[in-house]
């Protein structure tokens, strides 16, 4: 296959000082952006930048420093909105993913589900989007149902709306799979569940930092996803929510800057989203997912889409060439994000990172936080090499060379 590049990897990787390292003497080989990414050096600077020269709470103080943390954090917030095709006062920062579906589930299904009702998730989720609605479930005396999958990776459609048909309260569901790269049609999907009456919670964990999104296309009710894979720091993401559902909220946590007033048996609360950002918020990382958004909107998402594409039409050419290997998941690379997920031969998807580990080479294995789908597979755990827009044909051509040496040793 010709191997061109829709994106300038070579400049990119100089962007991202720790490319520059080398683990047990090899360049290093990053391929577990599904877990996490790197930052840019735009990223890390915006992070020291606020520490050394504006630092300062905001939201409380009228001095310069205050003023400038202010402009600066919500500015980040109207970038992240803006990235998403969302508004700025329907954009609450969180930790990531894991708490704004948390923050849902408390302050939204604590007040909505009653005894009986139904739930939904499916087989496809994160242990993110299956736990808390598990939690709510038993707190409230409600049933959690699950969304079967095909056997070629993808929602069981005719199973989501028979279940449907059931009235459940919420449907919970990913944008896009971290084992199986499924790209879910969450314009359709939501469509369907509101029709049934059902309020949907859609985990975009790995949706928005791969391709674009536009959530004013998609017609979901809350919208999650982290800054941390998505070339930000750690401990930011954001939750999108409808601001009518939003206001109807009670806060998800008590303390400052929450609140309008306090009295000593009552107390009123702040607009939306500040109703829901108590405290001392993460400001600096809040501002370093700004930067990332300014560096990922530089490049343009269709180019990192399409770079992406590239690599997995590459991967799959190359992987399919390695006896014993089996892929899961669409095999239609449009249909999937930027991320393989596989088991070769006998070896456990264990040995294989640790074997891959010494040629510099980094993947993720085990069950990847969703042993629901695990067992859909009929697997205890798999390999998962996922990328990025520094990644390149030569990552992947050093992945199947670590495969074969580990086949070499285990006698494949």
């Amino acid at each position: 296959m010709l191997k061109t590049e829709a994106v300038d990897v070579e400049r990119i990787r100089r962007d991202f000082p720790i490319l520059k390292r080398t683990v047990h003497g090899k360049r290093l080989v990053y391929l577990d952006n599904a877990a996490t990414t790197q930052k840019p050096q735009a990223v890390i600077d915006s992070l020291v930048d606020y520490y050394s020269r504006y630092n300062s709470n905001v939201h409380r103080s009228v001095h310069t420093l205050g003023e400038e943390a202010t402009a600066a954090y919500e500015g980040a917030r109207g970038k992240v909105a803006r990235f998403v095709g969302a508004r700025a006062n329907e954009t609450v920062f969180v930790r990531g993913t894991t708490e704004a579906t948390n923050l849902v589930r408390f302050a939204w299904g604590e007040k909505q589900v009653k005894k009986g009702d139904l739930l939904l998730a499916t087989r496809m989720e994160h242990h993110s989007n299956i736990v808390p609605w598990q939690l709510l479930a038993k707190s409230k005396g409600a049933t959690l149902k699950f969304v079967g999958i095909t056997p070629d990776g993808n929602l069981d459609m005719e199973e989501l709306d028979r279940l449907l048909g059931e009235s459940p309260k919420l449907l919970a569901f990913t944008h896009c799979s971290n084992v199986l790269g499924t790209i879910n049609d969450v314009a359709n999907v939501s469509r369907k569940a509101h029709k049934a009456g059902a309020t949907t919670v859609v985990d975009g964990a790995q949706s928005v930092p791969h391709f674009p999104v536009d959530l004013s296309a998609l017609d979901v009710d809350f919208y999650a996803f982290s800054g941390h894979k998505m070339l930000g720091p750690t401990g930011i993401g954001a939750l999108i929510g409808r601001k009518a559902l939003l206001e109807d909220m009670d806060p998800y946590e008590g303390g400052g800057e929450m609140i309008r007033e306090v009295f000593d048996d009552h107390s009123t609360w702040n607009d939306v989203p500040y109703k829901f950002e108590a405290g001392t918020v993460n400001i600096a990382d809040a501002i370093g997912l700004g930067a990332a958004v300014d560096y990922l909107t530089s490049i343009g998402m269709d180019k990192v889409r399409e770079h992406e594409i590239r690599l997995l039409d590459y991967a799959r050419e190359t992987l399919s060439k390695v006896k014993g290997l089996h892929v899961y998941g669409p095999e239609d690379s449009k249909e999937r994000s930027g991320l393989i997920a596989f088991n070769y031969a006998d070896v456990h998807p264990h040995d294989l990172a640790t074997i891959l580990d010494e040629e510099g080479i980094a993947i993720r294995s085990g069950h990847h936080c969703a042993q629901p789908l695990m067992r859909c597979l009929n697997v205890s755990a798999t390999s998962r090499a996922s990328f990025h827009v520094y990644n390149s044909y030569d990552d992947i051509d050093a992945l199947k060379q670590g495969i074969m040496k580990a086949g070499a040793i285990f006698k494949v």
